[in-house]
């Protein structure tokens, strides 16, 4: 039989069966790898939190001149080739997180420990799917969604299981309230489908993420069955509207059964009053989904805890670690005060994963998620967690909340700035720069021209948002590696560019 390996440049990275030939080269590698990872760190990331290009510009940058994808490569080659080209390819155009100034969406720096995970994870390749897979895997997962599921406050009977991200476990969680409570409003012995979903009404304001609407879309819903209900001047939804809104739809023939609010928006991290919207779903017989994917983190600190309330008395929460939990990507949760809930749900037995032991019920995750096969997501927030604590994760996300703080109380001094709300709810801050003559409708137009001239600058990064019909400059703060001096000096690098913008406008 011949040789698979006689022809790769390297055969000791692929075929490491024999240790004294393959553990040094996996040594080497290792090291060359790590030594890779550190230069990224303390010279791409440390220059510039992100190097702007025009999109056309950057596929001929990774392309090459024709702007397109080349063909797969036929040919082996020595994996420094392969860094090398990580290097002068990839590694100068990514997001860089790890910036001081970076204050992106919801991308954190992840923590040292989590980058580690991955890389075990990644070593041991866990299938957390079936019980055979992933044994090992399917435990680390029990007990770090027991944790998330102990953080958000639910008790015995509540089950949790890790997702790809707040999207997922947004469209798991509407499902299970269409399986599992829709079917009980309407006395339907078996999941409602199809022209049973006509007539039924979901609320939420108009700070919840798209997710909820592309949910009930890919679960058979109409497109009004989704009500929006407007926030208030701080973007929160309050009972009392939503209430209005149940009452109209009862009295027009609908089915209400479900109450969709957010503790964290993504556009204001906004915290809709939790509390009253836990009486209004109780007394109305609707599920409560709330989805916490960036606030459910303030459970880590006994300070910011009660900016985010009632968790505990929800039916599923989406929490997202891989916000401001500081992980890498992709992990999500979605927590059911339930388990039945989400095995009555998604559990389905193909032949091929029957266990031989009927005595023996082992772990199978694939009963509790709409996902097959998943990767070894548990790994990274397992370790992090032991590595840091709960205390430890808490101190960082009160530095985050301190640092929102410190941003918003500069805008408020600031006759050139503006900031809202006035006060940010979590560690977000919405605010903008308002230079003397320009109003209306050039101003907004300056903010996004502002916007990406510090993206060129390199001092720091912000998106932008609208509030209201009006574009405002948006600071996701969830980063650790921030500090005052850092907001300071992306308020000044603003001021210093505002002339230069303001002319061309």
């Amino acid at each position: 039989m011949s040789d698979p390996f006689a022809s790769l440049p390297e055969p000791e990275l692929v075929d490491i069966r024999d240790e004294d030939v393959s553990r040094p080269a996996l040594d080497r590698f290792g090291k060359a790898l790590w030594d890779e990872a550190l230069r990224y760190l303390y010279e791409d990331a440390a220059e510039r939190p992100l190097r702007p290009l025009p999109y056309a510009d950057l596929r001929a940058a990774f392309y090459g001149p024709t702007g397109e994808p080349a063909a797969a490569p036929e040919a082996a080659v020595a994996s420094e080739e392969v860094l090398a080209e990580f290097r002068q390819r990839v590694a100068p155009y990514v997001f860089n997180s790890q910036h001081p100034g970076s204050y992106s969406y919801f991308t954190p720096p992840p923590l040292p420990m989590s980058v580690g995970g991955e890389l075990l994870a990644q070593w041991v390749n866990q299938g957390v799917d079936v019980w055979a897979a992933g044994p090992i895997g399917a435990l680390v997962e029990e007990e770090v969604t027991t944790w998330l599921r102990t953080l958000i406050g639910f008790g015995e009977g509540s089950w949790g299981v890790l997702t790809s991200g707040g999207v997922m476990a947004n469209v798991m969680a509407l499902t299970v309230a269409r399986d599992i409570h829709l079917a009980r409003l309407l006395g339907l012995g078996e999941p409602p489908r199809a022209g049973a979903l006509q007539g039924t009404r979901v609320y939420a304001s108009d700070q919840a993420h798209f997710s909820i609407g592309r949910a009930l879309d890919i679960l058979g819903f109409p497109p009004e069955t989704l009500r929006i209900v407007r926030s208030d001047d701080r973007f929160r939804l309050h009972a009392a509207p939503v209430a209005e809104a149940i009452a109209d739809d009862r009295a027009a023939g609908l089915v209400p059964f479900a109450i969709a609010p957010v503790a964290g928006s993504t556009n204001t991290g906004s915290v809709d009053l939790l509390e009253e919207l836990a009486d209004l779903a109780e007394r109305e017989r609707l599920w409560l989904h709330v989805d916490a994917a960036y606030g459910g983190a303030a459970r880590f600190s006994p300070r910011v805890a009660p900016r985010v309330p009632s968790l505990e008395r929800a039916d599923s929460v989406t929490i997202d670690p891989h916000k401001w939990f500081f992980q890498a990507y992709d992990i999500g949760a979605l927590v059911v005060k339930r388990r039945e809930d989400l095995q009555r749900t998604f559990h389905r037995m193909p032949e091929y994963y029957r266990h031989p032991s009927p005595s023996d019920a082992p772990l199978n995750w694939f009963e509790y998620t709409l996902e097959g096969t998943r990767r070894f997501r548990g790994l990274k927030l397992w370790l992090s967690w032991k590595h840091l604590g709960t205390g430890g994760f808490g101190r960082l996300i009160e530095h985050n909340v301190e640092l929102a703080a410190h941003l918003a109380e500069r805008c408020r001094e600031a006759p050139d700035f503006e900031v809202m709300p006035e006060e940010p709810e979590l560690s977000v801050v919405c605010f903008r720069h308002v230079p003397k003559g320009i109003e209306g409708d050039a101003l907004d137009a300056y903010q996004d021209a502002l916007q990406l001239a510090l993206e060129a600058s390199g001092e720091a990064w912000v998106s932008t948002t609208k509030l209201r019909g009006r574009t405002y400059l948006r600071a996701g703060i969830v980063n650790y590696l921030s500090t005052e001096a850092d907001v300071d000096r992306m308020l000044e690098a603003l001021r210093h560019l505002s002339p230069e913008v303001a002319a061309k406008r």
